[in-house]
Order: structure tokens, then sequence, then C-alpha cells
């Protein structure tokens, strides 16, 4: 059997086609597992990178669990120094009242004073400038008593709103001890 020469075989085109068509499939799956390679590399990269920060979480969980406990033991201790403080406006108020009575009682003091001026003219001078003093003593006390009053109801209302802060901080504190048994 005679064989057309090479260039002229109906068979050569569907063998090159073939020929290519594997070379290039060749090619494709090299990059195929070039860029595999690369995916995997960059899934354990960012897998490590979520290890790293999983870590870091945990720390500043942790971090932050014990600064709000500090916050809530600040709170309680703050709360008892103004109730203290309460106690003591409370008793400074009684004074000023006290104090407040005594300068009432000033006035007819006052009234012997002038009287006294007739008598001792040297001391006529001296007198009325007590008694200026004493009325001013008596209106400042007024306004001391009326400032004091206006201050324990501030402080009642500072001692509720600490009370209410201190339990705000036990309820965003109470979810962070649940991370205390898988923290180190």
């Amino acid at each position: 059997m005679d064989m057309p020469p090479p260039e002229l075989d109906p068979r050569r085109p569907i063998v090159e086609v073939m020929a290519r068509i594997g070379r290039e499939t060749q090619i494709t799956l090299d990059e195929r597992e070039h860029h595999f390679r690369i995916t995997d590399t960059v899934i354990v990269v960012i897998s490590i990178l979520l290890v790293v920060l999983a870590v870091f979480n945990l720390y500043y969980v942790r971090v932050l669990y014990k600064d709000l406990d500090r916050i809530v033991g600040n709170m309680e201790s703050m709360v008892t120094r103004l109730n203290r403080v309460d106690h003591d406006m409370g008793l400074v108020v009684g004074y000023v009242a006290a104090f407040e009575t005594h300068m009432q009682q000033m006035t007819p003091i006052t009234g012997h004073v002038v009287q006294m001026t007739g008598r001792l003219p040297s001391m006529r001078e001296d007198m009325s400038l007590m008694a200026e003093s004493m009325r001013l003593i008596n209106q400042d006390m007024s306004l001391l008593r009326q400032a004091v009053g206006t201050i324990t109801p501030n402080m009642m209302q500072m001692t509720g709103n600490i009370a209410r802060m201190r339990q705000d901080v036990r309820l965003i504190a109470d979810p962070m001890g649940a991370f205390n048994p898988v923290l180190p």
C-alpha cells in the first residue's frame, strides 16, 4: 500500500489539533495546580492570622472583664461614700438651722445695743457696724440654709444615679464572667 506524502495525509490536521489540545490541557492543568498551591498557602496564612487574632481577642476580653470588675468596685465605694456625704449633709442642715435660730435671737440683742448707744456715745459707731454685720451674717446664713436644702436632693439624686450605673455595669460585666473559665 502506497502512503500519500505526509503533507497530504488527511489525518495530519486531526493529529495536530489533538496534539495542540493536549499541550493546552497540560498547560491549563499546570496553571491550575499552581493556583491551588497559592490558594492553599493563602488559606494557611489566613488561618494562622485568625488564630492569632482569637488569642488577642481572648486576652482583651479578660482585660475588659477585670477593668469592668474594678469599675463596679469603684462604683460601690462611690455609692457608700455618697451615702455618707448625704448623712453628713443632713447633719450640716441641722447645724445651720440651729445657728439660724441663734442668729434670729440677735435682733433683740441689736435693739438693746441701740439703747446702749444713747448712754455710751463712744461705743455707738462700733455697735452700729456690729449690728449691720450681724444682719449680713443672718442674711448669709439664710442663703446658706437654702443652698444646703438644694444640695441635699441633688446628693440623693446622684446617689440613685450611681446605684443605677453600678447595676448597669454589673449587667455588662456578668456576661463577661462566662469567659473566666476559658481565660488563663
